[in-house]
């Protein structure tokens, strides 16, 4: 059950990763809270107090985008585990796609979408189909998270910037 987790808390940091994929001067570092809502079309099927974690619904954090995260990526990206990565990513001026391919215990592919509304907010979208590892057997799973990202501050206060991965 780690492993679901991990995953679920993956997806959260997926449309987070998805706040700013473009490196424009109007991209505002500093601090971003992230409004997600993670719906479960196909959950794997566990049993006991561990099914209760699958529910999905709606979290709220506090992210901090740096400078060096919108030189180097265009934004804070999820981070990679080893076992998802953003691949074909393709940007305009306001919008960007990809996929969002994993293998691993999870294994699949979601198109992800992220769109600034204007400078201070972000909406972003991924929709992942697959199957995740529950014992010794695949189970296959879909789900959907939808976000928005609201700049507040360009202080990270005490919220720290996550390391930057391989992406």
């Amino acid at each position: 059950m780690r492993h679901i987790r991990l995953y679920l808390a993956l997806g959260g940091w997926l449309l987070v990763g998805t706040l700013a994929m473009t490196a424009t001067p109007n991209r505002k570092p500093g601090l971003w809270q992230i409004t997600t809502t993670m719906t479960w079309q196909k959950a794997p099927e566990v049993a006991g107090s561990d099914a209760a974690k699958l529910q999905g619904g709606t979290h709220t954090t506090e992210v901090c985008l740096t400078q060096e995260m919108i030189d180097d990526y265009g934004a804070l990206l999820p981070h990679d585990n080893g076992m998802c990565k953003i691949q074909n990513r393709v940007t305009s001026d306001a919008k960007t796609t990809g996929e969002y391919v994993c293998n691993g215990v999870m294994d699949g592919k979601g198109e992800l979408e992220s769109t600034w509304v204007d400078p201070g907010h972000v909406k972003g979208k991924v929709h992942f189909n697959g199957t995740f590892q529950v014992g010794s057997e695949r189970q296959t799973v879909e789900w959907t998270t939808d976000s928005l990202s609201e700049f507040k501050s360009s202080s990270c206060g005490a919220v720290k910037p996550h390391p930057l991965g391989k992406h």
